[in-house]
This record gives C-alpha cells, sequence and structure tokens, in this order.
C-alpha cells in the first residue's frame, strides 16, 4: 500500500534531500537484544516482563547477531549500543558482547546494573565497553523500587555499581525525571555525580507505551511532570540549564529549518544510526513503531534498509494544514519534545501537533528567559 507521506519532491525539497544523502553514513547503531526486563518500571515505554516466553522465543539469535553485525561493520559502523529491556537478561549476553567486539565494534552498554556478576566485570576489564549507562530511580530505597516495583533491586543496583566501580570501570548515570521521584533528584544529580568520571543527566519526557498499552499508557501519562515543573528542573541544575542555554539553537537539523519545508524527519534519526529490535525489525529510532516505518531483517538485509528503506522515510513529507502552520514554523519547536515518532504514540499520527510538548516548549522559553513566544 502506498505510503501517503511519501509524494512527489518539488525541486526544492529535492536538493535539501540531496544534501542530506550526502551527509548519510552509519556510523553507530542501538540494539535492543531483549525487550524483557527484571524491573517493571512505571513509566517504562518499551519493557516486556522478565518472564515473557513469547518475547524471548522472537529474540535474535548468536549466531543472527553475529551477521547482523558483520553487515554493519561492511556499511562502516563503528559502535553500537546494547540496550533492552534489560540486556543482562539473556543468559548469552557475554557472547553476544564479545562476538560484536570481535567484529570490530566498539560496544556501549545501557543497564539498570542489578545483574551485574564478578564475571561481567571481568570481561568489562578486559575487553572494556566503549561506555556503560546506568539508570537510576532514586537515592532512597522507597524512591528507587516506588519505580521500579521490584521488591530488593535497590540492593542490587548499588552492589551491580560497587563491583563496577571497584574495576574502575567508567560509568555514565542516567534518570528519568518522575512524579515519583523529583522531589529526590537534587539529591540524585548530587550524589551520582560524585561517583561517576562523566556525568549524571536526567530525561523529564516520558515516551508512551510502543504497544499501545491503555493502562500501562495512563500510567505513564500520570508520572509526567508539569511543564512548569520541568523548567524549575532545568533552571535548578546548573549542568542543564547550562546545556540548554548554549545549545538548544543546535537541536534541529539546519538543513531542513524553514518554514517552506514540509518534511515530517527533522531529526539525525537515519542520518548516521538506526535502531534494531530484539526482534529483527529495523526503526529510525526506539520510539519509531508506526507500521509504514518500520523493516523486517528477516526479510531483507541491513544494507538495503539503509540503503534504500530509510530515505523513502525520511522523504515523508505532511499536508496536515495545522501540523505545518504550528509546528513547521514555531521558533522554539527546537525546545520541545515533538517528534515524528512520540506523536504517533500521542496521537496515531506523525504529523500532529501536541499539546502537552507545546506547552513544554514555551514554559522552557520563559525558563531561558526568552519570554512568551506568539502561536
Amino acid at each position: 500500500m502506498r505510503n501517503r507521506f511519501i509524494e512527489s519532491t518539488s525541486l526544492a525539497n529535492l536538493k535539501i534531500l540531496q544534501k542530506i544523502s550526502q551527509k548519510r553514513k552509519l556510523v553507530s547503531f542501538y540494539w535492543e537484544i531483549t525487550a524483557r526486563c527484571n524491573n517493571r518500571c512505571r513509566h517504562c515505554y518499551n519493557a516486556l516482563t522478565a518472564g515473557d516466553k513469547l518475547a524471548q522465543k522472537k529474540e535474535l539469535t548468536l549466531g543472527q547477531i553475529k551477521d547482523i553485525a558483520h553487515q554493519s561493520v561492511g556499511l562502516g559502523a563503528l559502535w553500537c549500543s546494547l540496550t533492552g529491556g534489560e540486556p543482562l537478561l539473556r543468559e548469552d549476553f557475554l557472547d553476544i558482547y564479545l562476538s560484536l567486539k570481535k567484529a570490530g565494534l566498539l560496544v556501549s552498554i545501557f543497564t539498570n546494573a542489578t545483574l551485574i556478576t564478578k564475571e561481567h566485570v571481568r570481561v568489562f576489564k578486559k575487553y572494556p565497553p566503549r561506555d556503560m549507562e546506568v539508570t537510576v530511580y532514586g537515592v532512597t530505597r522507597e524512591t528507587y523500587e516506588r519505580v521500579s516495583r521490584n521488591p530488593g533491586s535497590f540492593s542490587s543496583f548499588k552492589r551491580g555499581v560497587a563491583l563496577l566501580r571497584k574495576e574502575n570501570i567508567p560509568i555514565r548515570f542516567k534518570a528519568m525525571a518522575l512524579h515519583s521521584n523529583s522531589h529526590e533528584l537534587p539529591a540524585m544529580a548530587q550524589a551520582y555525580r560524585k561517583i561517576t568520571k562523566d556525568y549524571f543527566r536526567f530525561d523529564p519526557f516520558l515516551c508512551l507505551r510502543i504497544d499501545g498499552n491503555p493502562g500501562k499508557n495512563n500510567q505513564i501519562k500520570s508520572e509526567r511532570l508539569l511543564p512548569a515543573e520541568i523548567a524549575s528542573l532545568e533552571r535548578n541544575d546548573p549542568e542543564r540549564f547550562t546545556a540548554l542555554k548554549n545549545n538548544c539553537s543546535n537541536l534541529i537539523n539546519d538543513l531542513l529549518s524553514y518554514s517552506n519545508c514540509r518534511y515530517i524527519f527533522q531529526c539525525g534519526a537515519g542520518i548516521s544510526s538506526v535502531y534494531i529490535g530484539y526482534d529483527g525489525r529495523l526503526r529510525l529510532c526506539s520510539a519509531l513503531s508506526q507500521p509504514d516505518c518500520v523493516y523486517d531483517l528477516a526479510g531483507g538485509s541491513l544494507s538495503d534498509a539503509w540503503e534504500n528503506f530509510i530515505p523513502k522515510i525520511r522523504s515523508m513529507t505532511s499536508a496536515n494544514k495545522d501540523f505545518l502552520k504550528k509546528c513547521k514554523t514555531c521558533s522554539i519547536i527546537n525546545l520541545c519534545m515533538w517528534c515524528p515518532a512520540h506523536t504517533y504514540l500521542e496521537t496515531g499520527a506523525l504529523d500532529k501537533p501536541v499539546e502537552y510538548f507545546c506547552a513544554v516548549a514555551h514554559a522552557r522559553a520563559q525558563m531561558l528567559g526568552w519570554g512568551r513566544i506568539n502561536e
């Protein structure tokens, strides 16, 4: 069926596409080697339960992973990030990790650290990861486990971090800012910045569920901070405030940043990286689940996806007047969490304004001293 977003391209837009094509080169990819997780976090947009047998059955085998890894290197990829779910849930995690290293890739790991063992640390010491990003949910057991909904997970997290630190494995810490933990966020920043050699960062933008589960979506929405609360947290965190103030103007692709452009995708997804799901379904980013934007590697190849499929997705345009008038001409869209992937999860369409996203952008603009921008 023809994708209604892909249509004839004007000469002006064709020139933009040509410039973007010249920039496209596969450098990295995110690999969700499992969607299962030992935690049951209140805000999670993706993870399935640790014992989900159907999900486990769909996971790519070690052999399939090796094959795709070699394809990626052939296309020029330099590094990948292993994520989930919780990637360490896979019994063959270390085999996967070492096979990617042997393929010539630098490997990053995204984990909650609760399943870290001495054997993991021994391997990481001998064959260091590019970096490790550890998700945190609080500085007290009560807050941490209110979010993780996994009794004992706070102790397991501390034990895992201690094992990594003992062998001087560099760690980055990150957190989602929720109603359930926002009261601890300043203390989290202070505590975790002391023990990381890189940084601590937090993200206040909660994505709705990939599977569209209504009950879980309502729970995610209940954990979302109000726009004013997000702006206040960012204003009171010197590191984040400075980054926003210095870099917010650089968050939009400058080739697409003018009002007569109707392209839906203005982000960097699919320009230098892709996301591979646990079942071998490739997406431009982790949140992009619109059926027309998903490529099944089981029926094709990474090369075909990169060279043929992704450019078609990047060429999608919109005829939605409301979107074109409100979002495409908005001078502060770079302060907004708007993107096609998030918008599809919110509205069922790739090209609609989202009121909550707009409110966050305006709150951030005021926080940065830009005042209220006319809509």
